[in-house]
């Protein structure tokens, strides 16, 4: 996108004040800058009235000349002048994605490290901190579900919040439906181009007023996208329990419903995923971030070219030219 004219911008434009300085130092040389030139005293003038004035006479005032320019140049130089005829073409991920994630006690089970909750949290921090223009919320769900963080673009909240996330924030149970309900209601209103929710889950739907199918025909009416993650080990998986206030590691079955986590996938256009590990979470949410790209061309800030150092240069010429002047034509020693 082309514009009309430059347009002049300083980086550091309170330098621009240093230049009122040069007023005192104009005043200072007109009053009493000759006083301080060497003279001698004569009996009389007229011998020299007839030589007439040679280039000496007219040059006399030019090293002021030159080193006014030369500070003006120089305070120019230290404000940082820049210049723009052109804005650049950025691209930005237009999409608006909520984690609607299980914090079921079930998610205490230690077959992942160092447990499912906390390699879940950690993940997503990894997720939001790779899609820094893209709307990003979270909603909880265990026995009931709530939204513990709305869309945003503020990443430090964002990730202060999956931080604070944990298993006693609710009732206990694993409400699928309410929780993909909840993650629905934030973005059936988003204008972005493209609207995906992150749903996972340790287990089975056995709690909440919303049946899953419910919620995922809601998610479909509105074109929301669904990507469902069974985080689980296959076969017995290490949980803690507290027995006679000693908590100890038990075996506990993995029961985690596929199917229903296909259905909901399948009938949002999204994809169901199983994570039986650390790595294997990683993978997924890898491939999520490289599915789920809708570029869109914008007008981003515009292109500014430095000026700076042409009036550096500029500052360095007259410096050299002063010296000459003094020392070649008028003969002055500093």
């Amino acid at each position: 996108m082309k514009q009309l004219f430059d347009i002049p911008k300083f980086e550091n434009p309170v330098c621009l004040w240093l230049l009122l300085l040069l007023i005192p130092y104009i005043i200072w040389y007109l009053i009493w800058g000759r006083k301080s030139k060497a003279s001698i005293r004569v009996s009389t003038v007229a011998m020299f009235e007839s030589a007439g004035r040679g280039l000496r006479y007219y040059l006399q005032h030019l090293p002021f000349v030159l080193r006014c320019l030369i500070l003006a140049l120089i305070t120019i130089a230290l404000a940082r002048p820049r210049s723009s005829k052109e804005f650049e073409r950025t691209s930005v991920e237009g999409i608006d994605i909520m984690l609607a994630m299980d914090v079921s006690t079930s998610m205490l089970a230690q077959d992942f490290k160092p447990n499912r909750l906390e390699a879940a949290k950690n993940i997503a921090v990894e997720f939001v901190s790779q899609r820094p223009t893209d709307r990003i919320g979270i909603a909880l769900f265990a026995g009931e579900s709530f939204v513990q963080c709305p869309l945003t673009t503020d990443q430090a909240t964002l990730i202060n919040l999956i931080a604070a996330v944990q298993t006693d924030l609710i009732e206990d149970g694993t409400a699928i439906g309410d929780g993909l309900a909840t993650a629905v209601s934030r973005l059936k209103d988003s204008e972005a181009k493209s609207r995906v929710i992150i749903l996972m889950t340790d287990g089975v739907n056995n709690s909440g007023n919303i049946a899953p199918v419910s919620s995922a025909e809601i998610a479909q009416m509105y074109g929301i996208r669904v990507y469902t993650i069974g985080i689980g080990t296959n076969g017995m998986a290490p949980y803690p329990m507290s027995i006679y206030g000693r908590v100890q590691m038990t075996q506990q079955k993995v029961e985690i419903d596929e199917e229903l986590l296909k259905e909901i996938a399948k009938q949002t256009g999204g994809q169901y995923f199983r994570a039986t590990d650390n790595t294997k979470l990683v993978e997924i949410y890898s491939q999520i971030n490289e599915m789920e790209k809708t570029k869109s061309l914008v007008d981003s800030f515009p292109v500014y070219k430095e000026e700076f150092l042409h009036f550096a240069l500029a500052a360095f010429c007259l410096l050299m030219l002063e010296l000459f002047v003094k020392l070649f034509v008028l003969r002055r020693i500093p």
